[in-house]
């Protein structure tokens, strides 16, 4: 499945450093966070979808804790 989230990003740097750790996460398929239009793209199983964002929510506050990912 795959899905597109708001997530409120600094900079590109800072976008790029989640993505490069976010795609290492168990049971993303593939990840991509873009700065300029402040969109996270997932792609994971359906299965364990809700599981897999939950996950990287989670990554994503302990790298950068001011990004906000809205479902």
């Amino acid at each position: 499945m795959k899905k597109k989230f708001k997530c409120e990003v600094d900079c590109a740097s800072c976008a790029q450093k989640l993505q490069d750790a976010l795609s290492k996460l168990d049971g993303v398929d593939e990840v991509s966070v873009n700065f300029m239009t402040q969109k996270l793209t997932l792609v994971a199983a359906d299965e364990k979808f809700d599981e897999v964002f939950d996950a990287v929510v989670k990554k994503a506050q302990q790298i950068e804790p001011d990004t906000v990912i809205t479902a």
